[in-house]
């Protein structure tokens, strides 16, 4: 695997600068989990995702160069929309699980809630304590009512945990020949 100059960490006063900005994103904790900001060294894991047959629900298998891309969008969602994407860490071991964030992407009608999880993570209910803490986190600090995640109709997976935490269908999208799923988040209900 050929790195990029961009997945190189940043050093000096860009690393020092780079390590202020994190502090703005809000880290959260479950049992488990530290939800954080994410850091060109989790990149890897991003990778390892979207680079797979494990990245299709989000047009992979990608190039390593747009799974950049991706990375830095999830990332840069802080400064643009004051929601983004967190790194998922196991609390004890420190290992990167994946990836949670409330996106944004070009032809969304709405703000998303997605996963990206690592093999390592599956079938641990990883995706649905970080799912239950970023639905908190938009509810009591964005203080918002809803929030929707699009699905793959494929993607059995990602359909079985939106509705664990609560979504329920809302529609569909169709676009050039593609069905994207709705699924809606109620976020005034007491959990």
């Amino acid at each position: 695997m050929m790195r990029m100059a961009c997945e190189t960490a940043p050093t000096g006063a860009a690393a020092a600068i780079a390590g202020q900005i994190s502090t703005l994103v809000p880290a959260m904790r479950t049992d488990r989990l530290v939800l954080r900001a994410p850091r060109v060294s989790d990149f890897d894991c991003l990778a390892d995702i979207a680079c797979t047959e494990r990245g299709r629900g989000i047009g992979g298998p990608m190039t390593r160069a747009d799974a950049w891309r991706e990375f830095v969008q999830l990332s840069s969602g802080w400064m643009l929309h004051g929601h983004g994407g967190w790194t998922l860490e196991d609390a004890h071991s420190g290992d990167v699980l994946g990836f949670v964030l409330i996106g944004f992407e070009p032809g969304d009608l709405e703000p998303e809630l997605g996963f990206l999880l690592d093999a390592k993570a599956e079938g641990q209910s990883i995706g649905y304590e970080a799912g239950r803490c970023v639905l908190d986190f938009a509810t009591d600090v964005l203080k918002w009512t809803t929030l929707v995640s699009y699905i793959d109709p494929a993607n059995t997976r990602s359909i079985a945990l939106a509705e664990r935490l609560g979504a329920e269908r809302d529609g569909e999208i169709v676009e050039e020949g593609e069905v994207t799923l709705v699924y809606r988040y109620s976020l005034t209900e007491v959990f």
